[in-house]
Formats: structure tokens, sequence, C-alpha cells
């Protein structure tokens, strides 16, 4: 069981941002198209936090892209993330704001922290 401990530390990135649930964040990802690598930027609102501090910890954000809501779940340690940076906080009173996907428009944003 140490042996699986150690492989994890040696997974983990030194050095994450710190951010919660209601931020407003960018997350640069590396893109691999062909023998190509480009970063690719995706910006939204972590509606969503799982896995505590370890290796399996992630996050979800969510964006609307022309009318639609669109979604995605990074892995916080993935070697694929080049940085996120937040862009704002924002002021939540919930762990997961999975009420956001029923709104539509200005409803669908949150109020900015005072921070």
């Amino acid at each position: 069981m140490d042996i699986i401990k150690k492989i994890e530390q040696e997974q983990l990135k030194s050095e994450t941002t710190d951010f919660n649930v209601g931020d407003t964040v960018k997350v640069h990802t590396r893109v691999v198209e062909g023998g190509k690598e480009r970063i690719q930027l995706f910006q939204g609102i972590v509606i969503a936090r799982r896995g505590g501090t370890g290796l399996n910890s992630g996050f979800t954000v969510r964006k609307i892209s022309y009318g639609t809501g669109v979604e995605r779940v990074f892995c916080e340690h993935s070697p694929r993330i080049e940085k996120v940076e937040v862009v704002s906080r924002g002021k939540v009173r919930r762990a997961r704001l999975h009420y956001l996907r029923d709104r539509v428009g200005k409803k669908a944003t949150l109020v900015k922290s005072a921070d």
C-alpha cells in the first residue's frame, strides 16, 4: 500500500491554483493535433469540485457557448492542464452549483465576491 502512495506523490503537481466553487476560471489545456501541440482555453464557472487534495481530485467548469451550455470535467493533476487562471471570485453558499443548468441568460451567472 505504501508503494501506491509513493507513485501518487510523484504524479501530483507541485503548484496548483487555489480556487473554489463559484469562481470564474480560465483553464489552459494542451491539445495535440497530429504532430502539433497547442494551448486551448476553456473559460467558465466552476460548478463542482471532487476528490479533495489527492491524485483523483477534479473540477467541473460550465460555460454558455452560442446559447448552449457546455460542461467539461478536468482532473486537477493532469499533465494536459498547463495552468488554471482565476478570472474572478464568486460568492456562493453551496458546494455544488448544478442549479445553474436550469438557468438561462444573466440568471446563469453569479454575484462577484467583494474580495
